[in-house]
């Protein structure tokens, strides 16, 4: 399996989340947002220099920070 995170994911491309490695109270707002192992997630659209990037997440587009979103391994789709 090819692992890398989801500030990786190029636009239009999917993953499934493997882990989430931040701590806290981050770790829990994108625990409630749905990233969880397992979890479908795909990249719509990344703004200027890459940040923010939006994510389509249980059928809800949210966008992440960059550097939250290099917290999150994901793993492709096959």
């Amino acid at each position: 399996m090819k692992y890398k995170t989801m500030k990786d994911l190029a636009k239009g491309e999917s993953a499934k989340v493997a882990e989430v490695l931040t701590e806290g109270s981050m770790r829990r707002r994108l625990q409630d947002m749905g990233l969880v192992k397992g979890t479908r997630v795909e990249c719509l659209h990344k703004g200027p220099g890459g940040d923010p990037a939006a994510f389509l997440i249980r059928g809800a587009v949210i966008a992440i920070r960059s550097e939250d979103s290099e917290t999150i391994t994901v793993v492709e789709n096959k």
